[in-house]
Protein backbone atom coordinates (compact mmCIF):
# COMPACT_ATOMS: atom_id res chain seq x y z
CA UNK A 1 0.00 0.00 0.00
CA UNK A 2 1.16 3.42 -0.69
CA UNK A 3 0.03 6.99 -0.22
CA UNK A 4 -0.50 10.03 -2.37
CA UNK A 5 1.94 12.70 -2.65
CA UNK A 6 -0.83 14.73 -0.80
CA UNK A 7 -0.26 12.98 2.17
CA UNK A 8 3.56 12.25 2.41
CA UNK A 9 4.90 15.03 4.69
CA UNK A 10 2.14 14.60 6.19
CA UNK A 11 2.98 10.59 7.43
CA UNK A 12 6.49 11.74 7.79
CA UNK A 13 5.32 13.89 10.31
CA UNK A 14 2.96 11.65 11.95
CA UNK A 15 5.83 9.32 11.74
CA UNK A 16 8.07 11.27 14.35
CA UNK A 17 6.01 12.84 17.09
CA UNK A 18 8.24 16.46 16.29
CA UNK A 19 9.85 17.56 12.54
CA UNK A 20 12.59 18.41 15.29
CA UNK A 21 13.91 14.63 15.92
CA UNK A 22 13.76 13.68 12.56
CA UNK A 23 15.91 17.49 11.93
CA UNK A 24 18.06 17.07 14.33
CA UNK A 25 18.68 12.96 13.54
CA UNK A 26 19.89 13.88 10.22
CA UNK A 27 21.63 17.29 10.79
CA UNK A 28 24.04 15.93 13.57
CA UNK A 29 25.69 13.12 11.90
CA UNK A 30 25.73 15.88 8.65
CA UNK A 31 27.41 18.00 10.78
CA UNK A 32 29.94 15.71 12.21
CA UNK A 33 31.02 14.33 8.55
CA UNK A 34 31.34 17.92 7.14
CA UNK A 35 33.66 18.67 10.28
CA UNK A 36 35.80 15.61 9.65
CA UNK A 37 36.23 16.20 6.19
CA UNK A 38 37.17 20.13 7.01
CA UNK A 39 39.53 19.32 9.33
CA UNK A 40 41.48 16.98 7.09
CA UNK A 41 41.56 19.46 4.92
CA UNK A 42 42.93 21.76 7.56
CA UNK A 43 45.56 19.11 7.94
CA UNK A 44 46.86 18.95 4.52
CA UNK A 45 47.10 22.67 3.56
CA UNK A 46 44.78 25.21 2.53
CA UNK A 47 43.85 25.18 -0.56
CA UNK A 48 40.47 25.50 -3.08
CA UNK A 49 38.86 22.55 -0.96
CA UNK A 50 39.24 23.76 2.16
CA UNK A 51 36.76 26.92 0.53
CA UNK A 52 34.42 24.53 -1.34
CA UNK A 53 34.59 21.99 1.71
CA UNK A 54 33.16 24.69 4.53
CA UNK A 55 30.85 26.65 1.56
CA UNK A 56 29.50 23.18 0.41
CA UNK A 57 29.50 21.61 3.78
CA UNK A 58 27.87 24.73 5.55
CA UNK A 59 25.21 24.46 2.75
CA UNK A 60 24.82 20.60 2.82
CA UNK A 61 23.90 20.93 6.81
CA UNK A 62 21.34 23.01 6.22
CA UNK A 63 19.85 21.18 3.38
CA UNK A 64 19.55 18.37 5.45
CA UNK A 65 17.91 20.36 7.76
CA UNK A 66 15.34 21.49 5.29
CA UNK A 67 14.96 18.06 3.56
CA UNK A 68 12.36 17.22 6.62
CA UNK A 69 10.28 19.45 5.00
CA UNK A 70 11.29 18.99 1.19
CA UNK A 71 12.76 15.82 0.70
CA UNK A 72 13.08 16.20 -2.90
CA UNK A 73 13.82 19.17 -4.17
CA UNK A 74 16.20 19.95 -0.80
CA UNK A 75 17.77 16.50 -1.38
CA UNK A 76 18.76 16.95 -4.99
CA UNK A 77 20.40 20.06 -3.85
CA UNK A 78 22.43 18.78 -1.09
CA UNK A 79 23.15 15.76 -4.00
CA UNK A 80 24.72 18.22 -5.84
CA UNK A 81 27.20 20.27 -3.58
CA UNK A 82 28.39 17.00 -2.48
CA UNK A 83 30.12 16.58 -6.16
CA UNK A 84 32.36 19.75 -5.77
CA UNK A 85 32.30 19.69 -1.39
CA UNK A 86 33.67 15.97 0.39
CA UNK A 87 32.29 17.31 3.28
CA UNK A 88 28.37 17.63 2.04
CA UNK A 89 29.10 13.57 1.38
CA UNK A 90 27.56 11.95 4.56
CA UNK A 91 25.31 15.02 4.39
CA UNK A 92 24.01 13.34 0.74
CA UNK A 93 23.69 10.01 2.13
CA UNK A 94 21.04 11.35 4.43
CA UNK A 95 18.82 13.26 2.09
CA UNK A 96 18.93 10.43 0.16
CA UNK A 97 17.24 8.35 3.27
CA UNK A 98 14.77 11.02 4.00
CA UNK A 99 13.54 11.26 0.52
CA UNK A 100 13.26 7.32 0.81
CA UNK A 101 11.33 7.66 4.07
CA UNK A 102 9.06 9.86 2.83
CA UNK A 103 8.29 9.36 -1.33
CA UNK A 104 7.37 6.97 -3.20
CA UNK A 105 9.66 3.97 -3.90
CA UNK A 106 10.30 5.12 -7.77
CA UNK A 107 11.00 8.87 -6.67
CA UNK A 108 13.47 7.40 -3.89
CA UNK A 109 15.02 5.28 -6.50
CA UNK A 110 15.43 8.01 -8.55
CA UNK A 111 16.82 10.28 -5.41
CA UNK A 112 19.00 7.44 -4.62
CA UNK A 113 20.47 7.19 -8.18
CA UNK A 114 21.53 11.08 -8.26
CA UNK A 115 23.21 10.10 -4.87
CA UNK A 116 25.04 7.33 -6.52
CA UNK A 117 26.00 9.35 -9.46
CA UNK A 118 27.00 12.44 -7.50
CA UNK A 119 29.35 10.08 -5.71
CA UNK A 120 31.26 9.07 -8.95
CA UNK A 121 31.40 12.02 -9.98
CA UNK A 122 33.25 13.28 -6.74
CA UNK A 123 35.77 10.19 -6.70
CA UNK A 124 36.86 10.98 -10.39
CA UNK A 125 37.46 14.88 -9.64
CA UNK A 126 38.73 13.86 -5.89
CA UNK A 127 40.44 10.63 -5.54
CA UNK A 128 40.07 9.68 -2.18
CA UNK A 129 43.70 8.11 -2.22
CA UNK A 130 44.48 4.50 -0.17
CA UNK A 131 42.54 2.25 -3.02
CA UNK A 132 42.03 2.55 -6.75
CA UNK A 133 38.79 4.54 -7.99
CA UNK A 134 36.69 1.03 -8.77
CA UNK A 135 36.97 0.26 -5.09
CA UNK A 136 35.42 3.43 -4.07
CA UNK A 137 32.68 3.43 -6.71
CA UNK A 138 31.92 -0.12 -5.58
CA UNK A 139 31.83 1.52 -1.94
CA UNK A 140 29.74 4.39 -3.05
CA UNK A 141 27.33 2.19 -5.32
CA UNK A 142 26.96 -0.08 -2.53
CA UNK A 143 26.32 2.75 0.18
CA UNK A 144 23.94 4.46 -1.83
CA UNK A 145 22.18 1.07 -2.27
CA UNK A 146 21.88 0.66 1.03
CA UNK A 147 20.52 3.73 2.11
CA UNK A 148 17.59 4.08 -0.32
CA UNK A 149 16.59 0.20 0.36
CA UNK A 150 16.91 1.06 4.49
CA UNK A 151 14.88 3.92 3.50
CA UNK A 152 11.65 1.98 1.91
CA UNK A 153 12.00 -0.33 4.06
CA UNK A 154 11.73 1.54 7.26
CA UNK A 155 8.74 3.44 4.94
CA UNK A 156 6.91 0.43 4.28
CA UNK A 157 6.84 -1.01 8.01
CA UNK A 158 5.81 2.66 9.08
CA UNK A 159 2.77 2.73 6.53
CA UNK A 160 2.26 -0.57 7.99
CA UNK A 161 2.02 0.37 11.61
CA UNK A 162 -0.45 3.43 10.46
CA UNK A 163 -2.70 1.02 8.72
CA UNK A 164 -2.85 -1.43 11.82
CA UNK A 165 -3.59 1.76 13.64
CA UNK A 166 -6.46 3.34 11.46
CA UNK A 167 -7.76 -0.23 10.61
CA UNK A 168 -7.96 -0.68 14.77
CA UNK A 169 -9.50 2.67 15.53
CA UNK A 170 -12.23 1.46 12.53
CA UNK A 171 -12.58 -1.58 14.45
CA UNK A 172 -13.90 0.41 17.25
CA UNK A 173 -15.84 2.74 15.79
CA UNK A 174 -17.24 -0.54 14.21
CA UNK A 175 -17.62 -2.24 17.73
CA UNK A 176 -19.36 0.83 19.21
CA UNK A 177 -21.80 1.08 16.54
CA UNK A 178 -22.75 -2.74 16.69
CA UNK A 179 -22.79 -2.45 20.50
CA UNK A 180 -25.43 0.55 19.69
CA UNK A 181 -26.87 -1.10 17.27
CA UNK A 182 -27.46 -4.23 19.56
CA UNK A 183 -29.12 -2.25 22.09
CA UNK A 184 -31.46 -0.68 20.19
CA UNK A 185 -32.55 -3.81 18.49
CA UNK A 186 -32.52 -5.57 21.87
CA UNK A 187 -34.61 -2.18 22.92
CA UNK A 188 -37.02 -2.69 20.21
CA UNK A 189 -36.95 -6.19 21.25
CA UNK A 190 -38.68 -5.78 24.62
CA UNK A 191 -41.26 -3.33 23.08
CA UNK A 192 -42.40 -5.98 21.17
CA UNK A 193 -42.50 -8.43 23.93
CA UNK A 194 -44.50 -5.73 25.83
CA UNK A 195 -46.86 -5.27 23.35
CA UNK A 196 -47.93 -8.84 23.27
CA UNK A 197 -47.89 -9.19 26.77
CA UNK A 198 -50.19 -6.18 27.48
CA UNK A 199 -51.96 -6.61 24.47
CA UNK A 200 -53.08 -10.06 25.94
CA UNK A 201 -53.93 -8.90 29.63
CA UNK A 202 -55.44 -5.78 28.76
CA UNK A 203 -57.82 -7.79 26.72
CA UNK A 204 -58.68 -10.26 29.63
CA UNK A 205 -59.33 -7.09 31.71
CA UNK A 206 -61.74 -5.78 29.09
CA UNK A 207 -63.57 -8.80 28.48
CA UNK A 208 -64.31 -9.39 32.43
CA UNK A 209 -64.87 -5.40 32.99
CA UNK A 210 -67.46 -5.69 30.21
CA UNK A 211 -69.33 -9.17 31.99
CA UNK A 212 -69.93 -6.60 35.21
CA UNK A 213 -70.82 -4.46 32.88
CA UNK A 214 -73.56 -6.16 31.24
CA UNK A 215 -74.45 -9.15 33.57
CA UNK A 216 -76.67 -7.46 36.28
CA UNK A 217 -77.89 -10.53 37.41
CA UNK A 218 -74.81 -12.12 38.38
CA UNK A 219 -74.30 -13.73 41.63
CA UNK A 220 -71.84 -11.90 44.37
CA UNK A 221 -69.61 -15.04 43.95
CA UNK A 222 -69.53 -14.50 40.49
CA UNK A 223 -68.44 -10.62 40.65
CA UNK A 224 -65.81 -11.56 42.65
CA UNK A 225 -64.61 -14.00 40.67
CA UNK A 226 -64.69 -11.51 37.65
CA UNK A 227 -63.04 -8.94 40.36
CA UNK A 228 -60.32 -11.12 41.00
CA UNK A 229 -59.63 -12.10 37.69
CA UNK A 230 -59.35 -7.99 36.78
CA UNK A 231 -56.95 -7.49 39.88
CA UNK A 232 -54.89 -10.08 38.70
CA UNK A 233 -54.61 -8.96 35.02
CA UNK A 234 -54.22 -5.80 35.87
CA UNK A 235 -51.48 -6.36 38.56
CA UNK A 236 -49.38 -8.46 36.23
CA UNK A 237 -49.94 -6.37 33.50
CA UNK A 238 -48.19 -3.32 35.73
CA UNK A 239 -45.56 -5.40 36.80
CA UNK A 240 -44.53 -6.88 33.24
CA UNK A 241 -45.05 -2.81 32.23
CA UNK A 242 -42.83 -1.90 35.16
CA UNK A 243 -39.98 -4.02 34.51
CA UNK A 244 -39.67 -3.32 30.85
CA UNK A 245 -39.73 0.24 31.29
CA UNK A 246 -36.92 0.02 34.37
CA UNK A 247 -34.86 -2.09 31.37
CA UNK A 248 -35.66 0.72 28.64
CA UNK A 249 -34.38 3.49 31.06
CA UNK A 250 -31.31 1.40 32.30
CA UNK A 251 -28.11 3.37 30.18
CA UNK A 252 -26.56 -0.62 30.30
CA UNK A 253 -27.38 -3.05 27.58
CA UNK A 254 -30.61 -4.50 28.41
CA UNK A 255 -30.92 -8.59 28.29
CA UNK A 256 -31.48 -10.07 24.59
CA UNK A 257 -35.29 -10.49 24.70
CA UNK A 258 -34.94 -14.53 23.89
CA UNK A 259 -33.67 -14.93 27.20
CA UNK A 260 -36.98 -13.21 28.93
CA UNK A 261 -39.62 -15.76 29.74
CA UNK A 262 -42.91 -15.38 28.92
CA UNK A 263 -45.90 -14.06 30.96
CA UNK A 264 -46.50 -16.82 33.98
CA UNK A 265 -43.34 -18.02 33.51
CA UNK A 266 -42.12 -20.70 31.04
CA UNK A 267 -43.92 -21.50 28.02
CA UNK A 268 -46.48 -23.36 29.42
CA UNK A 269 -49.77 -23.50 26.65
CA UNK A 270 -51.86 -25.25 28.72
CA UNK A 271 -51.74 -22.46 31.25
CA UNK A 272 -52.19 -19.89 28.97
CA UNK A 273 -55.50 -21.79 27.48
CA UNK A 274 -56.46 -21.88 30.44
CA UNK A 275 -56.38 -18.36 31.02
CA UNK A 276 -58.62 -17.85 27.99
CA UNK A 277 -61.13 -20.02 29.21
CA UNK A 278 -61.70 -18.39 32.37
CA UNK A 279 -62.43 -15.48 30.29
CA UNK A 280 -65.03 -16.93 28.68
CA UNK A 281 -63.66 -17.80 25.44
CA UNK A 282 -63.94 -21.46 23.91
CA UNK A 283 -60.53 -22.94 23.20
CA UNK A 284 -59.87 -26.31 22.11
CA UNK A 285 -55.95 -27.47 22.50
CA UNK A 286 -55.87 -31.12 20.97
CA UNK A 287 -52.94 -32.87 22.42
CA UNK A 288 -50.57 -34.02 19.46
CA UNK A 289 -47.39 -35.01 21.79
CA UNK A 290 -45.86 -31.62 21.35
CA UNK A 291 -44.69 -29.96 24.39
CA UNK A 292 -43.18 -26.52 23.69
CA UNK A 293 -40.78 -26.87 26.42
CA UNK A 294 -38.82 -29.73 24.15
CA UNK A 295 -38.01 -27.24 21.71
CA UNK A 296 -35.22 -24.22 21.90
CA UNK A 297 -35.36 -21.32 23.80
CA UNK A 298 -36.34 -19.09 21.51
CA UNK A 299 -38.51 -21.29 18.89
CA UNK A 300 -40.68 -22.42 22.33
CA UNK A 301 -40.72 -18.70 23.36
CA UNK A 302 -41.33 -17.35 19.18
CA UNK A 303 -44.70 -20.14 19.56
CA UNK A 304 -46.19 -19.39 22.84
CA UNK A 305 -46.08 -15.30 21.70
CA UNK A 306 -47.76 -16.57 18.47
CA UNK A 307 -50.44 -18.40 20.31
CA UNK A 308 -50.87 -15.36 22.56
CA UNK A 309 -51.30 -13.14 20.15
CA UNK A 310 -53.79 -15.12 18.02
CA UNK A 311 -56.17 -15.64 20.91
CA UNK A 312 -55.34 -11.93 21.65
CA UNK A 313 -56.94 -10.92 18.15
CA UNK A 314 -60.02 -13.87 18.06
CA UNK A 315 -61.09 -12.31 21.53
CA UNK A 316 -60.94 -8.86 19.83
CA UNK A 317 -62.56 -9.61 16.75
CA UNK A 318 -64.49 -12.95 17.07
CA UNK A 319 -65.65 -12.81 20.30
CA UNK A 320 -67.93 -15.40 21.56
CA UNK A 321 -66.57 -17.91 18.60
CA UNK A 322 -64.85 -21.25 19.31
CA UNK A 323 -60.77 -20.91 18.68
CA UNK A 324 -58.95 -24.46 18.15
CA UNK A 325 -55.33 -24.21 18.37
CA UNK A 326 -52.96 -26.45 16.74
CA UNK A 327 -49.27 -27.31 18.18
CA UNK A 328 -47.10 -30.10 15.59
CA UNK A 329 -44.10 -30.82 14.29
CA UNK A 330 -41.52 -33.07 14.44
CA UNK A 331 -37.49 -32.70 15.92
CA UNK A 332 -35.24 -32.10 13.00
CA UNK A 333 -38.21 -30.57 10.89
CA UNK A 334 -40.36 -27.76 11.62
CA UNK A 335 -42.54 -26.92 14.33
CA UNK A 336 -46.21 -25.64 13.07
CA UNK A 337 -48.50 -23.57 15.19
CA UNK A 338 -51.96 -22.83 13.84
CA UNK A 339 -54.79 -20.76 15.67
CA UNK A 340 -58.10 -21.10 14.06
CA UNK A 341 -61.28 -19.62 14.66
CA UNK A 342 -64.59 -18.97 12.90
CA UNK A 343 -65.27 -15.36 11.50
CA UNK A 344 -67.68 -13.09 13.88
CA UNK A 345 -71.29 -12.41 12.01
CA UNK A 346 -71.49 -8.58 12.81
CA UNK A 347 -69.65 -5.99 14.66
CA UNK A 348 -67.00 -6.63 17.85
CA UNK A 349 -66.67 -3.97 20.22
CA UNK A 350 -62.77 -4.71 20.39
CA UNK A 351 -62.13 -4.53 16.85
CA UNK A 352 -61.39 -1.07 17.19
CA UNK A 353 -58.99 -0.84 19.71
CA UNK A 354 -55.73 -2.00 18.55
CA UNK A 355 -53.03 -0.67 16.45
CA UNK A 356 -52.95 -2.88 14.18
CA UNK A 357 -49.20 -4.27 14.64
CA UNK A 358 -49.70 -7.39 16.15
CA UNK A 359 -49.64 -9.50 13.13
CA UNK A 360 -46.68 -7.23 11.60
CA UNK A 361 -44.94 -8.13 15.23
CA UNK A 362 -45.89 -11.65 14.63
CA UNK A 363 -44.28 -11.66 11.28
CA UNK A 364 -41.12 -10.39 12.33
CA UNK A 365 -40.66 -12.82 15.48
CA UNK A 366 -41.15 -15.63 13.45
CA UNK A 367 -38.52 -14.54 11.05
CA UNK A 368 -35.88 -13.76 13.39
CA UNK A 369 -36.78 -17.35 14.21
CA UNK A 370 -35.72 -18.49 11.44
CA UNK A 371 -39.22 -19.05 9.84
CA UNK A 372 -42.56 -17.51 8.53
CA UNK A 373 -46.26 -16.83 9.19
CA UNK A 374 -49.03 -17.24 7.32
CA UNK A 375 -52.57 -15.75 8.24
CA UNK A 376 -55.90 -15.39 6.48
CA UNK A 377 -59.52 -16.64 5.97
CA UNK A 378 -59.98 -20.10 4.84
CA UNK A 379 -62.36 -21.83 2.79
CA UNK A 380 -64.45 -22.73 5.42
CA UNK A 381 -65.50 -18.83 6.21
CA UNK A 382 -62.91 -18.81 9.01
CA UNK A 383 -59.67 -16.87 10.10
CA UNK A 384 -56.34 -19.13 10.48
CA UNK A 385 -52.93 -17.66 12.04
CA UNK A 386 -49.97 -20.28 11.61
CA UNK A 387 -46.00 -20.03 11.97
CA UNK A 388 -44.05 -22.63 10.90
CA UNK A 389 -40.74 -22.16 12.68
CA UNK A 390 -37.22 -24.64 12.12
CA UNK A 391 -36.75 -27.22 14.66
CA UNK A 392 -33.77 -28.32 14.77
CA UNK A 393 -32.11 -31.39 16.68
Amino acid sequence: MFLTSADETRIGWMWSRSGWVVGLGGFLPALAGAVAVVWGDLAGGPGWYLVADLVGGASACAGVWLCRRWPVSAGLGVIALSVPAASASVAAGIAALIAALYRRPRVAIAVGAAEVGATLVRFALRPPGLAPYPVWALVGVLFGVAVTVWGMLARTRRELVLSLAERALRAEADQRLRAEEARRAERLGIAREMHDVLAHRLSLLVVHAGALEFNADATPGEVAEAAGVIRLSARLALEELRTVVSVLRDPAPPPPPDTASPSGGGVDLGALVEESRRAGMRVELPDHGVRLSETPDAVGRAAYRIVQEGLTNARKHAPGQPVTVLVSGTRGAELVVEVRNPLHSGPAALAGTGAGAGLAGLAERASLAGGRLECGKTADGGFRLAARLPWPR
